[in-house]
């Protein structure tokens, strides 16, 4: 389990939290509620960038629709906030079935957030596997 002492990297790490379950536990339509209207999403498996948020939203969600996920884990994050915005990263273990295989994977996952108001929101995403 991972802590976080400052309390407003414990909110921004409740938010990650929130978007990965929402995804990785079958209910992706969530992620508006975190990701800006002007999300940008650089994946591994889009050529080119994801624009907006309910184009990111929408991918997550062809992902899970795709996919059965059996085990998602955030390993070793980071947080560094800088005023009204923060980076966070941390390493993934995922496994799950798509195709009729089962992939067991790792990878790197970047977030950029910015707070409006009084809410913090997903404004960029970065993922990868591992290089092989």
């Amino acid at each position: 389990m991972v802590s976080f002492t400052e309390p407003i990297k414990q909110e921004i790490w409740g938010i990650v939290r929130a978007m990965n379950d929402a995804w990785t536990k079958g209910n992706p339509d969530d992620l508006s509620r975190f990701f800006h209207r002007d999300m940008v999403a650089i994946t591994a498996t889009d050529r080119h960038r994801l624009d907006g948020g309910a184009a990111c939203v929408a991918a997550w969600k062809g992902f899970c629709n795709a996919a059965r996920i059996h085990h998602w884990v955030e390993i070793n994050p980071v947080i560094h906030v800088y005023g009204n915005t923060a980076v966070v990263a941390y390493d993934f273990e995922m496994s799950f079935d798509t195709g009729g295989n089962t992939i067991n994977m790792g990878g790197r996952d970047m977030f950029f957030f910015v707070k409006e108001g009084e809410k913090w929101w997903a404004v960029a995403d970065q993922f990868s596997p591992y290089p092989t």
